[in-house]
């Protein structure tokens, strides 16, 4: 059987760099270009799993002449949607992993994986212990009557809170059916302290160097707490996700949203 051959959309980047070496070690996936803004016209090629690879600014530059059966898109939010508009109108299948992507972009690359016959996939998150943490949120959700959610991430992020976050806090007050109950201090001191909130589920973002990405879900019922944490050691964890998600959208038609539908959760 023939090699998947994958695009990687924000290739310079350091999740598109970690994704892109990670795929480059499996024996079915060949990475055959990269893409990114950041990309000099005189950088024309990427070291990518020991060999050199095509390199442009645009996904148009390369999407005809590397003839890749997959766009794996780490970019930014602006330049997801652009990217898998050109990758539809060729048949490209495509796995999105950028996160602040609007609700009205994500419809739209469900019509153009329906209109063209190609299967997609966007996830908030690949790292498979992160959905695992959604999952059991959400089971736990009905039981509880407070719960607050506290992710930390490095400086540089430039979204608040984190996509996992708001996408937590979403699965957990539907399967609450009813907003959580919250505190609200009659005094507060220091404006903002409390965070922000969600159908009453407290959010708090972190910000630090030293840090990568880590997520704690925090219930509380009289008595008793529950507290489910995940920790991002490095970006390593993202490339079994991906992997799989690669392979699932040679296979299928139509968009999945979420990595927890391949998991079979």
């Amino acid at each position: 059987m023939a090699a998947i051959k994958v695009l990687v959309h924000g290739a310079l980047g350091k999740m598109g760099q970690a994704v892109a070496a990670g795929l480059a070690q499996e024996p079915d996936i060949d990475i055959v270009a990269g893409v990114d803004v950041a990309a000099r016209p005189e950088d024309t090629s990427l070291a990518i799993g020991g060999r050199a690879v095509p390199l442009a600014a645009t996904v148009e530059a390369l999407l005809d002449s590397a003839g890749p059966d997959v766009l794996v898109d780490f970019s930014r939010a602006d330049a997801t949607l652009p990217a898998v508009r050109a990758a539809t109108q060729r048949g490209i299948h495509f796995v999105v992993g950028t996160t602040g992507i609007s609700e009205d972009a994500v419809a739209e690359m469900e019509a153009l994986a329906g209109e063209r016959g190609v299967g997609g996939v966007v996830a908030s998150n690949f790292a498979l212990g992160a959905v695992l943490l959604m999952h059991l949120a959400q089971r736990a959700s009905p039981f509880f009557e407070y719960a607050e959610i506290i992710e930390t991430h490095h400086e540089t992020k430039i979204d608040a809170p984190s996509g996992t976050a708001a996408a937590t806090a979403r699965l957990m007050l539907e399967a609450r059916g009813e907003p959580f109950k919250r505190n609200v201090p009659e005094k507060e001191t220091l404006a903002g302290t409390r965070g922000g909130e969600y159908g009453g589920v407290t959010v708090h973002s972190v910000r630090l160097p030293g840090t990568m990405a880590h997520q704690e879900v925090v219930f509380g019922i009289a008595g008793q707490t529950l507290t489910i944490r995940h920790d991002t050691i490095n970006r390593d964890c993202y490339v079994p996700g991906v992997v799989m998600a690669v392979r699932h959208v040679m296979d299928h038609k139509g968009l999945v949203l979420g990595l927890d539908r391949l998991m079979g959760l």
